[in-house]
């Protein structure tokens, strides 16, 4: 992969924009269409995993616990009651945002807000919840797809990031 094509380091400031987020290479993994909603292939070795949950352990006002909309040993992603201050479509439950499928799935339900949703659908990186809409389920909750090296981490982790920020205040932009 040449330098121009790579994805965006890991210390990127602002979430993927419509324009900016780059289409993820080759196939889609295959995916339950049920619940449990989850990844089959494509899995990633498990520190890619280990440093997901320790980048976003690092954001403003995350806690990270066990899903309360999830399989066991799914981490959920949640915000602090004060910060979670974005609509009730940025959560899944209570201010559950986010939460990590344990290993070997490696894939991740999260809130995406709109265009970054459309686009990650788009481009490769993820797929709707088959649930997404119904009662008590937000329409914007997606499987973003497990990364496989380093530079999907990167985009995935600006994914993750997006969810976050339009959770704490109904903008990708939140600091």
């Amino acid at each position: 992969m040449s330098d121009t094509a790579r994805p965006q380091q890991t210390d990127r400031r602002e979430p993927f924009t419509r324009d900016d987020l780059p289409r993820r290479a080759g196939p889609r993994p295959a995916t339950t269409d049920t619940n449990p909603h989850t990844q089959l292939d494509q899995q990633p070795e498990a520190p890619l995993s280990q440093e997901i949950e320790e980048r976003v352990g690092r954001l403003a006002g995350v806690v990270l616990a066990p899903s309360r909309r999830a399989p066991p040993n799914t981490t959920g992603f949640y915000l602090k009651p004060e910060y979670a201050e974005g609509p009730a479509d940025g959560f899944m439950l209570k201010t559950e945002f986010a939460h990590l499928h344990p290993v070997p799935d490696v894939s991740l339900h999260l809130t995406l807000p709109e265009p970054i949703r459309t686009q990650a659908i788009e481009k490769g990186w993820a797929e709707p919840h088959p649930l997404a809409g119904q009662p008590t389920i937000s329409h914007l909750i997606v499987l973003l797809y497990a990364p496989r090296d380093r530079q999907e981490l990167a985009v995935v982790h600006s994914l993750i990031e997006a969810s976050w920020a339009y959770a704490r205040t109904g903008s990708v932009s939140a600091a």
